[in-house]
């Protein structure tokens, strides 16, 4: 018999609060004010905050990190060298997408090798941005799901 669904793993609430928090206190560590959106798998805002004193533009750019991280299944900072052997026409397909971009600070978000969403860190530099954004990653694969 043929299957027509497939069952797949998800953050709980909790647990995207949980990473949300995590970013949150890295950014406060490392002294910046950041906005940081978690998405899950299909890139839907799961959870969004905005650093009290987070640049403007660092929302919009949290969210697509994000995204283009889950979307591509890469973090946001490596996308840049993947793409340079990439057609000009592909590179400038894809940099004009809405929602992409390769500005550090996106990371894919994996449990037991599966995706299951991105975390987008905007407004620091951009390694203190990645670094927040591995942190996240790195606790998500320590989260239990089931």
């Amino acid at each position: 018999m043929q299957k027509f669904y497939r069952t797949t793993l998800a953050m709980t609430e909790n647990a995207t609060l949980q990473l949300l928090d995590l970013a949150v206190s890295n950014a406060q560590e490392a002294g910046f004010e950041a906005a940081i959106a978690i998405v899950d798998r299909s890139g839907t805002l799961q959870a969004f905050v905005r650093m009290q004193g987070a640049f403007l533009v660092s929302s919009e750019l949290a969210q697509k990190k994000a995204i283009t991280a889950v979307g591509m299944s890469a973090e946001t900072i490596e996308l840049e060298t993947l793409l340079e052997s990439a057609a000009p026409r592909v590179r400038d397909g894809l940099t004009k997408t809405a929602d992409f971009t390769v500005v550090g600070g996106g990371v894919p978000l994996y449990i037991n090798e599966v995706l299951v969403g991105g975390v987008g860190v905007s407004g620091g530099s951009e390694e203190q941005d990645q670094y927040c954004a591995k942190a996240v990653a790195d606790r998500c694969e320590k989260l239990s799901f089931l």
